[in-house]
């Protein structure tokens, strides 16, 4: 389906198809009203991307004193965990202690019985453990003043997945959802918002569609909306950036998390699709939100905690398979510290609209449902779900821990693929996890969008050569 193949009205317009948007749709779709999501590139493509991959409570959450959050957090991981479990799992890890380094053992211990307090689940109960037991998990650390280790469960996904997921779910219950159809500018009459412009970004074909209620959920791009009857909430872009390596270079058995020893602020790394990940940074991005990439210092700020806590290890820059950066959509509230700024989400509206950024992954639903109360106020034929209905109708097999194969391709290139890049980046991961962005797969891939598609050769060709383009140009390693 395509912008010739919309009604000509809508109950409710979506903008943005990242995991927020893709949650107030999935929510949408199965409250009795109808809904269009659209997204200007591919589902996921922006910050829903980048992420850090972890569904998670936010452990540096209660040092900033965000109690509430961090608790809403737990038990959202808590349900995906019971209602999705091939997208998100459990995840061990492992929180070493040094003497002499902040914070100290107990307050970290502290933080974790109360992220235990918050789980009520036996099965994630955190423990201490002496140094040989650390060192029995995890050989490689740093032995000079290790006190032992904390463990503790989080989880982890594949965020791609889970938006799309969202987005699968949302369309089988009558919703319509469109990539690469960017929301232009908002339509405005009588002093409402009625609708909005749309635009085929594949084919420059271009349309008005009514809308009783337009939600812009389109993240860091919410300032840039055209038409909005009110101003969007000053935002903070924030970059995150992470390094992929061989997981034979660091075969981690569960998750290490740590504090750098430069700024105390949190990193970690752990096992993700038959690699390993190690993040993350948090600074100020004022260039391209489209095309955020590393940057040479974050690499060696990341390369330098990890030779802190694990000499003997070696990492090199040049051995990791890729790199990765998200900018995250951050309410502005002056303080000079990135990493102290709040990731509460913030709403704003006017008759006929309503606005929505911030937030984490990880409480998507309960930002979801919170939009969509104030939608219903405007839209009294919405009747949300009760709030204990599950997600999806039933788990799928695949799992956020496997590597990508070339059996995965045909089934995912049915999934309103349009270029190569959202085959091999999102719907799979091979171009993150693999040697040389995944080269081994590129063919498969191919074919099945050939079989699939109907792409022709010269278009197979064309495609080929720009993914690699891009891989070497946004996920290289920096120099």
């Amino acid at each position: 389906m395509r912008l010739t193949d919309l009604a000509p009205r809508y109950d409710l317009i979506v903008i943005g198809g990242g995991i927020t948007g893709a949650g107030i749709f999935r929510e949408a779709a199965r409250a009795g009203v109808s809904v269009l999501l659209v997204e200007a590139r591919d589902f996921a493509s922006g910050t829903s991307s980048w992420s850090s991959k972890l569904v998670h409570g936010g452990l540096r959450y209660l040092q900033t004193g965000e109690w509430r959050l961090t608790a809403e957090s737990v038990r959202e991981r808590q349900r995906l965990l019971r209602e999705a479990p091939d997208l998100v799992e459990r995840l061990d890890f492992l929180l070493p202690s040094y003497r002499g380094v902040k914070p100290s053992r107990g307050l970290v211990r502290l933080g974790l019985w109360l992220y235990d307090r918050f789980a009520r689940d036996a099965q994630a109960r955190s423990q201490s453990v002496d140094i040989a037991a650390s060192l029995a998990i995890a050989p490689q650390l740093n032995t000079h003043n290790l006190l032992g280790a904390l463990q503790y469960q989080d989880a982890r996904t594949d965020d791609c997945r889970l938006v799309w997921r969202l987005i699968e779910q949302g369309m089988r219950d009558g919703g319509t959802a469109l990539n690469y159809v960017r929301a232009e500018q908002l339509l405005q009459a009588q002093g409402r918002t009625c609708g909005a412009v749309l635009r085929d970004a594949e084919t420059g074909e271009m349309r008005e569609t009514a809308a009783t209620v337009v939600i812009n959920a389109s993240g860091v791009w919410a300032e840039g909306l055209q038409g909005q009857g009110i101003a969007a909430p000053r935002l903070r872009p924030l970059r995150g950036s992470h390094l992929v390596y061989p997981h034979t270079r660091l075969p981690l058995p569960c998750a290490v998390s740590f504090f750098h020893p430069r700024d105390r602020r949190p990193v970690f790394a752990y096992p993700w699709q038959g690699a390993t990940l190690i993040g993350t940074t948090d600074l100020d991005h004022r260039e391209d939100l489209w095309n955020p990439r590393m940057t040479r210092s974050e690499a060696d700020y990341l390369l330098e905690a990890f030779d802190w806590l694990m000499p003997a290890v070696g990492l090199r820059l040049d051995e990791a398979l890729s790199s990765f950066a998200g900018v995250r959509a951050i309410i502005d509230d002056g303080d000079g510290k990135p990493s102290s700024a709040s990731r509460e989400s913030a709403q704003w509206s006017a008759p006929g609209f309503i606005g929505i950024t911030g937030g984490k992954l990880t409480t998507f639903r309960v930002t979801a449902r919170q939009v969509l109360v104030q939608a219903a106020k405007q839209l009294p034929a919405l009747r949300l779900a009760a709030e204990q209905a599950p997600l999806f109708d039933q788990p799928r097999q695949e799992s956020p821990a496997l590597a990508p194969t070339a059996q995965q391709m045909q089934a995912r290139a049915g999934e309103e693929v349009h270029h190569l890049d959202d085959l091999l980046l999102r719907r799979s991961r091979a171009g993150l996890v693999l040697p040389d962005f995944g080269e081994s797969l590129i063919e498969p891939a191919l074919m099945a969008c050939r079989s699939t598609l109907g792409w022709d050769e010269a278009r197979c060709l064309s495609e080929a050569s720009n993914y690699r383009s891009h891989m070497h140009q946004q996920h290289s390693v920096p120099d």
